[in-house]
C-alpha cells in the first residue's frame, strides 16, 4: 500500500508543477486555436446566422487579391528584416563578449530599446521620419544630403526600409542577448586547446565557436522570423497600410477583415494558413541549421 502511494505521489507531483502552464496553455492557444480553425469553415458574421461552408473561405483566400499582395509584402518584408537583424545582432554579440570596462553598461544600452513598447517606439521614429519636423530630414538637409524633406511614411519604398530600420534599433538587443549566451557557454579551454595546435583566431572562431553556437544561432533566427512574419503594431501606427493598401501585413489584413469588416470566419481562414506559413519557415529552419553531424 505504501509503495502505491509513493508510486502515485512520483506520478502526480510532477503533473501538479506543470499544471498551470497546461492549463494556460489550454485556455489560451489551444482553445482559441480550435475555436479558429472552426469558424475558418463558417460563414461567421458579427450578428445574425452563422452558416457552414466547408473550404470556401480557403478558396476565396487564393483569388483573394489584397491577400495575395498582403502576403507577398509580409514575407518581402521578413526577408530583409532577419539579415539585418541578425547581422547587427551578431557584430554587437562580437563586440561587447569579453570582461572589458563598461561591458555591462555597453549590454544595459543595446537591450534598452527592447524594453519599450512597440507602440511608444513607433509613435517616437514616427516623429523622428516626419516631413516638416522630423529630426531625419533637419540633418539630412543641413549636411546637403536631400535637397527637399522625404515623405518616409508615404510610399512603399521609403517606408519598407525606414520601418526596417527602427524594427532592427529595436530589437537587435534581444537577439544580441542570445547570441550572447551562446558565445559565453563555449569553454575557454576548447580555444586554448585549438590554440596550441596552431589554429588561428578565425579557423577557431568558424570551427569550433559556430558548430557550437548553431542552436543559439537558429533560436536567435527563427523567433526573429517569427516576429517578423506577425508583424503587425510599426505598420499600423507609422504607415496604416498605405499608401494604396501596399504596406499592409497580413496580420493586418486579417485584424481589418475580423475587427473592422466583422468577418470572423474569413479572417480565422487566414489565421490558419498565417500558422501554416510559420509552421514551414520554422521547420525549414530547424532543418537548415541542424548540425550534419546529429
Amino acid at each position: 500500500m505504501k509503495d502505491r502511494t509513493r508510486k502515485m505521489k512520483k506520478t502526480i507531483i510532477p503533473f501538479l508543477f506543470i499544471a498551470p502552464v497546461l492549463i494556460i496553455n489550454l485556455l489560451f492557444f489551444c482553445l482559441p486555436f480550435l475555436q479558429s480553425l472552426l469558424m475558418s469553415f463558417f460563414d461567421w458574421p458579427l450578428l445574425g446566422e452563422k452558416v457552414f461552408i466547408g473550404f470556401e473561405n480557403y478558396k476565396e483566400l487564393f483569388a483573394d487579391e489584397q491577400f495575395i499582395t498582403s502576403l507577398l509584402f509580409t514575407l518581402k518584408y521578413t526577408i530583409f528584416v532577419t539579415p539585418a537583424l541578425f547581422v547587427v545582432a551578431f557584430v554587437l554579440a562580437l563586440l561587447i563578449d569579453g570582461k572589458f570596462k563598461g561591458a555591462t553598461l555597453f549590454r544595459s544600452i543595446y537591450f534598452s530599446p527592447v524594453v519599450i513598447s512597440m507602440t511608444s517606439c513607433s509613435l517616437i521614429w514616427l516623429w523622428i521620419y516626419n516631413d516638416l519636423y522630423g529630426i531625419l530630414n533637419y540633418i539630412l538637409l543641413k549636411f546637403h544630403i536631400i535637397d527637399e524633406s522625404v515623405l518616409w511614411m508615404g510610399d512603399a519604398k521609403t517606408s519598407l526600409p525606414a520601418i526596417v530600420f527602427m524594427i532592427t534599433w529595436k530589437m537587435a538587443g534581444f537577439s544580441m542577448l542570445i547570441i550572447l549566451a551562446a558565445f559565453q557557454s563555449v569553454d575557454t579551454q576548447v580555444y586554448e586547446s585549438a590554440g596550441i595546435d596552431g589554429a588561428s583566431k578565425w579557423q577557431q572562431f568558424f570551427h569550433i565557436t559556430l558548430p557550437i553556437i548553431r542552436p543559439q544561432v537558429g533560436l536567435a533566427l527563427i523567433m526573429s522570423v517569427i516576429g517578423s512574419v506577425l508583424a503587425f503594431e510599426q505598420f499600423l501606427i507609422m504607415t496604416k497600410g498605405g499608401p494604396t493598401e501596399t504596406t499592409t501585413t497580413l496580420v493586418h489584413y486579417i485584424y481589418n477583415t475580423s475587427f473592422k469588416y466583422y468577418n470572423f470566419g474569413y479572417g480565422s481562414a487566414m489565421t490558419m494558413v498565417l500558422l501554416a506559413i510559420m509552421l514551414i519557415l520554422s521547420i525549414a529552419q530547424m532543418r537548415l541549421l541542424k548540425d550534419p553531424t546529429d
